[in-house]
């Protein structure tokens, strides 16, 4: 997991550091954006089917502790309410990416600490096997990692249009 997820968070931090990933994250859509988050309700489904395999625990289900489904079914409905006639609410929006960025690293210090490795803290009886193999593994090492790339471009993208600083840049 260390190889596949090292090298995936190293190029979308890059993009926050250069020019030319800066230029990629501002041409990104926010109501897109926001709409991908709703991935979240099949892998939630696909979770709650793992662990009643025997393959996840349910500390990472939404059974459990893990409420990161809300995310997924709140997506469309935010995107409903927030861009709504031309008018974008990015005071709602921040809340919501804010809030959601909680649920998904709540889930992954979860999900790290119910691995069996030498960090397992949790979920001793029924770890979280699944996710050491194909195509589980992605899970871990390619889309947690794509949510929270989403909810940091969403959240940059909102600070630096309402700030005074990108206002005066603009007029």
């Amino acid at each position: 997991m260390l190889f596949g997820l090292l090298p995936i968070l190293l190029i979308f931090a890059s993009t926050f550091f250069s020019l030319k990933g800066k230029k990629f994250i501002d041409s990104i859509d926010l109501k897109l954006l926001t709409y991908c988050h709703t991935i979240r309700i099949p892998i939630e489904i696909i979770l709650t089917l793992l662990y009643h395999k025997g393959l996840m625990s349910v500390l990472v289900t939404f059974e459990g502790t893990n409420f990161d489904i809300l995310t997924g079914i709140s997506a469309p409905i935010i995107v409903f309410f927030i861009f709504r006639k031309n008018t974008v609410h990015h005071r709602a929006l921040l809340l919501w990416n804010f809030v959601c960025l909680i649920l998904l690293l709540n889930v992954i210090v979860t999900a790290v600490l119910s691995t069996p490795s030498p960090m397992q803290l949790l979920s001793l009886a029924q770890p979280n096997v699944a996710i050491l193999t194909f195509p589980f593994n992605l899970l871990p090492s390619f889309i947690a990692p794509l949510m929270l790339y989403a909810h940091l471009i969403a959240i940059r993208k909102i600070l630096i249009k309402n700030s005074k600083f990108y206002n005066h840049l603009v007029v």
